[in-house]
């Protein structure tokens, strides 16, 4: 069994920061790729930033300069810093993540956390 948990989010003004944590813990022989996605009331779930296992990253347009994806592989856990918050970040973040569960199978297995909430007020 694999878990993701996300934390690290809140209430904070617009301008502010907050960093968010994505935990993998269970059966874990290797993290890959792994994203942070976010969604809005009414809106779709988007990807906001991206990292691979090697540590190269990628960022949806609306959030490039203002939030760093990075990633400690030795507590598999992955995490987004959020600076210069705007009322237009408030929605829920899920983290999204590649697992291989065991060094026999090199098969990688989908895994999503139950989300945290950040709320940016104007």
């Amino acid at each position: 069994q694999v878990q993701l948990v996300e934390s690290g989010g809140g209430l904070v003004q617009a301008g502010g920061s907050l960093r968010l944590s994505c935990a993998a813990s269970g059966s874990i022989f290797k993290v890959n790729g792994v994203g942070w996605y976010r969604q809005a009331p009414g809106k779709q779930r988007e990807l906001v930033a991206g990292i691979t296992s090697s540590g190269w990253t990628n960022y949806a347009d609306s959030v490039k300069g203002r939030f760093a994806i990075s990633r400690d592989n030795a507590k598999n856990t992955v995490y987004l810093q959020m600076n210069s918050l705007k009322p237009e970040d408030t929605a829920d973040y899920y983290c999204n993540a590649d697992i291989q569960t065991a060094v026999a199978d090199a098969r990688t297995y989908n895994y999503w956390g139950q989300g945290t909430q950040v709320t940016v007020s104007s």
